[in-house]
């Protein structure tokens, strides 16, 4: 069986204050599917839990995402998270804060 695309979806989210990557990997997650509604399951006789997905997470620090929690973000599928150098840090004026950027990209796949 092969995987099939059927959804590709970007998000972009922010950690304010702290520099926490994974916390902006979850925004940036909770983004893109905010925008989402998947209606086709019944016309593919598949389910939501039958979604393979994969999360691309764009941060300046990929190996400080946590990617269990950034998973958990999606309450359907089987997910697999894959953070990768990207993003953007934004130091502070002044002192040591750090605004953190996270791009995420979901795809959603079925096998067929």
């Amino acid at each position: 069986m092969a995987l099939v695309r059927y959804v590709t979806e970007m998000g972009m989210g922010t950690d304010v204050h702290g520099g926490d990557y994974t916390k902006a990997a979850k925004r940036a997650v909770s983004d893109a599917i905010r925008h989402s509604s998947l209606n086709f399951f019944r016309a593919l006789n598949k389910s939501p839990d039958d979604m393979r997905i994969t999360v691309h997470i764009g941060v300046a620090e990929p190996d400080s995402v946590n990617k269990e929690a950034v998973a958990a973000e999606l309450p359907y599928g089987q997910v697999t998270v894959e953070p990768v150098l990207g993003g953007l840090n934004v130091p502070a004026a002044q002192g040591s804060d750090l605004l953190v950027i996270a791009n995420a990209a979901v795809i959603v796949c079925f096998e067929e």
